[in-house]
């Protein structure tokens, strides 16, 4: 048996995150791929890229920080190879490669910046075939704070995948156009049956905070009316009430009402009634893309 060490960096748009990972290697076995530590800082890059066009210094400061932070962990844990994404935020702010730059040189973390398309693809490379059956039809949403994945599954293989510029930071500060509603409609209504076949896979930090606020055991899924109903409560409550009585972090309290809001109209516009909370994401994909490639 051989243990190895693989690190991924995801720079969301609303927090940044660092996944190391254990790959187990054994002789006439598959490959095990087991999370060994997560460790999430919640910088909201999007509020500065989405309102202003570029990061501010103030952030600036806070990204080479956790970026030395997590170079640092890495160390720590032996890490033999790493990869650091950076998504909507960084790619929208007009100083974004000037910041990548910097955060190599003051903290030695290569970053890339990758656009949607590559986003979808890396999503798709984690373990959803463990999820996915080949006579179903699944479509896999991963919500983040400045944009929204979609990707269709088709009998186990992937026919289509789109990135909107939607996503919860937007959302809060009022800068999504109702026509990028009607675009994702129309997307939906162009590649997925209308005939309630379809399964949603839900990805992002908030429907993996849902799915353990309704006590469900990993590998069963949310409904429909319950997502609904979900979205409801959460909306009639103050963000102070959601913080002091369900629990949840000042940067989830604000963000968890909109994520719900894309997932029920992803549902109801495909008109799935199971959304699937694997809870894997980009993270986990950029683990499988290293070790693979």
């Amino acid at each position: 048996m051989n243990i190895r060490k693989f690190a991924a960096i995801d720079i969301g748009s609303n927090a940044l995150r660092l996944l190391i990972s254990n790959v187990i290697e054994q002789e006439n076995r598959p490959t095990v791929f087991k999370k060994s530590e997560l460790v999430r800082v919640p910088v909201r890059l999007g509020e500065d890229a989405f309102l202003r066009q570029e990061i501010s210094e103030r952030n600036i400061k806070r990204l080479v920080q956790t970026m030395r932070a997590f170079d640092l962990l890495m160390q720590v844990y032996g890490v033999e190879r790493y990869m650091a994404c950076a998504t909507s935020a960084l790619r929208e702010a007009t100083n974004g490669e000037t910041m990548v730059a910097r955060v190599l040189q003051e903290s030695g973390v290569q970053i890339e910046i990758i656009d949607g398309e590559r986003e979808a693809g890396i999503i798709a490379s984690t373990d959803l075939k463990d999820l996915i059956r080949n006579d179903k039809f699944y479509l896999y949403v991963d919500v983040g704070g400045g944009s929204t994945e979609l990707t269709l599954f088709d009998h186990g293989k992937l026919t289509g995948s789109q990135s909107f510029k939607i996503g919860t930071v937007r959302i809060l500060n009022n800068l999504v156009d109702a026509s990028i509603w009607d675009d994702i409609r129309d997307w939906i209504g162009a590649h997925v049956s209308n005939d309630g076949s379809v399964e949603i896979i839900g990805s992002g930090g908030n429907i993996n905070k849902l799915h353990k606020m309704s006590g469900r055991k990993l590998g069963q899924p949310l409904s429909y009316a319950w997502l609904n109903a979900q979205y409801h409560f959460l909306e009639r409550m103050d963000y102070s009430d959601r913080i002091l009585e369900l629990g949840l972090n000042q940067d989830r309290a604000d963000v968890i009402i909109p994520a719900t809001k894309i997932f029920l109209h992803t549902a109801q516009w495909s008109k799935a009634k199971k959304i699937h909370v694997p809870k894997i994401g980009l993270a986990d994909g950029m683990i499988k893309v290293l070790y693979y490639q």
